[in-house]
This record gives structure tokens, sequence and C-alpha cells, in this order.
């Protein structure tokens, strides 16, 4: 299964109460050792324990040990020789056990439901579920949370691994939801109220830098340069550029939605007027054209694309992004608000190459923050990228 790059966050080693700055631990050499043959085994799989040794560099001995680990944790099994083998002792292959554990997914970045998913280890579904949000937020927004993630671990037919979750708002690397006012959350520890809940590690990222880097491993992006503005219940985006998650020194890059558009617009769920949100999220989009003949609601639709492409546009040129994507409701932005917007972004950029920037749907439909948050998990928990 291929997986989302992890925030170069997630890949700082995590210092040790009591050991010296950079000091490597042998926990922390065993920790790495499991990493990287889970790697080729995930990537390439499967492979001999003397394979993996000559891939990885490690000490045949070594690696015996970890792959030992690793079948007693369940997470490999042995697949019997490799096919063909004649001469001398065959080598047994050892693979991923997709059904060693299981991972937990979450999407609460529509405005409608939440979504959520159980998905084996090597990204297949087991099962798919959502929540009504019913136009909850504070506390109950939390409690309808963590009654949908309760519900996939109860069905999980073995070991949980862990949750992920892809959210609006800003979101501290901890997993604390700074502020996601469609939500009516400030401060919410979303990731302890979980973990309390239900016992199971849990991470929560932003929604839009979730479905960035599942749009850079799993759909048609690349890391190199990549704007995925997710638009559901609020308004964000995800931006990659070097293989690097731009967050910010407060977690807020990508937070387009608050841009201010229009000075007299629409009142915004931050309590300003006129922001980007107010006038191009999908519950705003939908009141806009309700009611409207096809042809009315096209022009509705074009002219918030033209809005989202003025703000679109200085960010593109800025970072030299020529991808840029659009998630959420196809219905909504599939149409006349893309091909707005992406006119917009080309009259107001000038490109430096022979490329143009691009404006596109997600590869991935409504599955980029679900696939996200399992990889948040998955490179959390077993060090894969």
């Amino acid at each position: 299964m291929a997986r989302n790059p992890a925030p170069a966050e997630t890949r700082r080693a995590t210092a040790r109460p009591g050991s010296a700055p950079g000091k490597l631990l042998p926990s922390d050499a065993r920790i790495h050792h499991r990493s990287l043959i889970l790697q080729h085994l995930f990537d390439d799989g499967p492979y001999s324990r003397a394979d993996l040794a000559r891939m990885t560099g490690l000490a045949r001995v070594t690696v015996s040990d970890v792959v030992s680990d690793l079948l007693e944790a369940g997470l490999v099994a042995e697949l019997g020789v490799r096919p063909g083998t004649h001469m001398g002792k065959p080598a047994t292959l050892v693979g991923v056990d997709v059904t060693g554990a299981y991972v937990v997914c979450l999407d609460l970045s529509d405005d409608a439901v939440l979504r959520g998913a159980l998905v084996d280890l090597a990204g297949t579904r087991v099962k798919t579920t959502q929540v009504d949000l019913d136009g909850a937020t504070g506390q109950d927004a939390v409690d309808k949370t963590v009654t949908l993630a309760r519900r996939l671990v109860d069905t999980a037919p073995g070991r949980v691994l862990g949750v992920g979750v892809g959210t609006p708002g800003v979101v501290s690397v901890d997993g604390v939801v700074r502020r996601a006012p469609n939500l009516g959350w400030t401060n919410v520890d979303l990731r302890r109220e979980i973990e309390e809940a239900l016992g199971h590690p849990t991470y929560v990222a932003n929604d839009a830098d979730t479905a960035a880097l599942a749009e850079d491993t799993f759909g048609q992006g690349s890391g190199d340069g990549l704007l995925l503005v997710e638009i559901g219940h609020g308004v964000g985006a995800g931006i990659l550029v070097d293989g690097v998650l731009l967050r910010g020194p407060d977690g807020t890059a990508g937070e387009i939605g608050h841009v201010n558009v229009l000075a007299d617009g629409p009142e915004c769920s931050c309590g300003r007027r006129g922001c980007l949100e107010a006038l191009v999220s999908a519950p705003r989009l939908r009141a806009r054209i309700d009611g409207l003949s096809a042809a009315e609601a096209a022009g509705v639709l074009a002219a918030a694309g033209r809005q989202l492409g003025k703000i679109l546009a200085p960010v593109t040129q800025a970072l030299g992004l020529r991808d840029v994507v659009l998630s959420g409701p196809e219905e909504l932005l599939g149409g006349p608000l893309l091909q707005a917007a992406e006119s917009t972004v080309l009259a107001l950029t000038r490109p430096f190459g022979d490329q143009h920037v691009r404006l596109r749907m997600s590869a991935l439909g409504h599955d980029g923050v679900l696939a996200g948050a399992a990889a948040h998990v998955l490179g959390r928990e077993l060090g894969l990228s």
C-alpha cells in the first residue's frame, strides 16, 4: 500500500527524558531497523531475510531478530519459499500480514456528515460508515466524532493500530484543535478525547493538510509543488513545496478561508464579513443556488470560482506552484466553479516556464482525507513514509 510522507515534524525523533540531545539509544536503533524493514516489505515485498539484509545493509542477525519481533506482533507472516527455487536450501519469504492490524480513519471535513472507514494494512476498506452532523457543534460534535470512531473500533476483526483524524481548523502537532469555527471548537484536545474514550493511539491533523499528503502519494499530485484546497464545512488549503508540508510557526499555513474577499460580504463563522469561506464553503454555495435554474446556478458557481481564483493566484505565483487541486463536493466544484477559478488564476499570474497553472478536481474524490488519516497512523505507529 502506498503511503503519504509524514509531515516533517512527525519524522523527528522524540526526545527521551534524561537522554542527551541527538544521542541514539539502542531502543531508537531498534525502532529505526523495524521501520526500515517494514518500509521495504510494504513497498515491494515479500522478501527473504537475506534479501532484506542486502537491501537495508543491516546484519543478517539483526534482520532475523527484527523479523521475529514482527512475526510475534502479527505485522508480517511467512509466506513459503520463492517460486522457481530449485538449488540449495530455499529461502522463506516474509510479507506484510494485511490482517495483522487495522486503522480507523475519520474525515470531519464534510458539512453534513462525519465519515469514517476501517482499513487493513493493505489499505482495503473493511467497513465504512458515517454519522449525521445535524448541525452539532462544541461538545456535541466531539461526542459524535467519538461515537463514529467507537463504531468502527467495535467492528474491527483484529487489533486496532490507531485512529487517524482529518478535521477542519487549525490543529497543533499534538492533536489539539486550536480553532474550528464551523464546529464550534476552540482549544479542543480531540486526540485526548478519543484516546481516553477508546484507548487507542490517536493522531489528529488538519483536513486539507491530510488530503494534500494523500493526493501526493495516492493521487496524481507531486510533493514538489501542490496546493490542495479543501472545500467543505469550511475552506482551507494544504501546501506541499519541495516535498515538505508547509505548516507555519502556528500551524496556520493554508488558512485561506478567512482572507477577506468582499468588505461588505456575508458574515463568516469567524465573526468577520466577506471571508472567502463565507462565499465558497459548501453550505454557503448550496444555499445560494437553492431553487435556481441550472443556468442561474451555473452563474452563481462561476462567480464563486472567480472569487476563489483571486485568492489562489497570488499564492500560486509566490510559491511557484502549477498544480492546484480542489477537493470537496464535485456537484458544486467540478463544473463552472472550477473553470472560472482556473481562468481567473491564469489571467492574474505569469508563468516563468513552459507550463501554466492547472486546476483540477482531486483524483481521490471524497477519499483523500480518509487516506491521509490512515497514513498518519502508519507513519506514527510503524514509521512508514
